[in-house]
């Protein structure tokens, strides 16, 4: 299993429902805002504020919502202050993370991410120190129901790279980045109701540090996770089963 995904399992399994599902609307409104503000307001021309909808709606986020993010976007009020940002380091025993943010203020979201990683026992890099280590892919996920064998018919043959039944139950797609729209819209017309199409970082190698260290890298994910800037995070950390922080 991938760290990424390992990651996303763990974060599930430790609760706090409330906070994160606050810190998750906040996040996918700041990304329709983005993705409307860089491509336009048309879902239809815009396949990057397609994607944002499909995670919104997938996500329970208010329609209302998501269309007051595109009408910001459009008077070009607070997204034109916000920019793009990506952080790379390296946690303690040799994990590598990578940290996507928006933010308005780049001075306060850098110190925030810098904090984080000193805090335990990390270090922050330059452009470039870890990316290397990672591939960008797509990823959509498909319910159970939909059927393994379906799911891998109809989307290898979109150009689908693996189709695996994921540790949630659910059934997970991964593909290149320029296939994840076509796969995505292939197994919407077939019924099969993908949970959103998002893009992130593969990890080309994966790192299992040792127990103390993977404690430290676990806090410290859920540290940056917590901060309001921060959009992703993608680590190649494998933690073992029953790990907490």
């Amino acid at each position: 299993m991938a760290g990424h995904s390992k990651w996303a399992n763990i974060q599930h399994r430790k609760g706090r429902q409330d906070a994160r599902r606050s810190r998750l609307f906040s996040r996918l409104t700041r990304e329709v805002a983005v993705a409307a503000r860089l491509g336009g307001p048309e879902p239809a021309d815009n396949s990057r504020l397609r994607q944002a909808v499909v995670a919104a709606v997938a996500a329970n986020l208010p329609r209302d919502t998501i269309e007051r993010a595109i009408q910001r976007s459009i008077r070009r009020s607070d997204a034109d202050q916000l920019e793009e940002l990506c952080y790379e380091g390296y946690a303690a025993g040799g994990v590598a993370v990578l940290v996507d943010c928006i933010t308005d203020n780049r001075n306060r979201t850098v110190a925030e991410v810098r904090n984080a990683f000193r805090r335990y026992d990390g270090s922050l890099g330059r452009s470039g120190a870890v990316s290397h280590l990672f591939k960008r892919r797509g990823r959509i996920r498909s319910p159970a129901t939909a059927g393994l064998e379906r799911v891998f018919e109809l989307a290898v043959d979109q150009g689908a790279e693996e189709v695996t039944a994921a540790d949630d139950g659910s059934i997970e797609i991964l593909t290149a980045p320029t296939a994840l729209e076509t796969v995505r819209q292939a197994l919407e017309a077939a019924g099969c109701e993908p949970w959103g199409a998002t893009l992130y970082m593969h990890p080309l190698c994966e790192v299992e540090p040792a127990a103390e260290a993977a404690g430290k890298v676990l806090k410290l994910l859920e540290l940056l996770d917590g901060l309001e800037d921060v959009q992703a995070l993608h680590s190649n950390a494998i933690f073992p089963d029953g790990l907490t922080a």
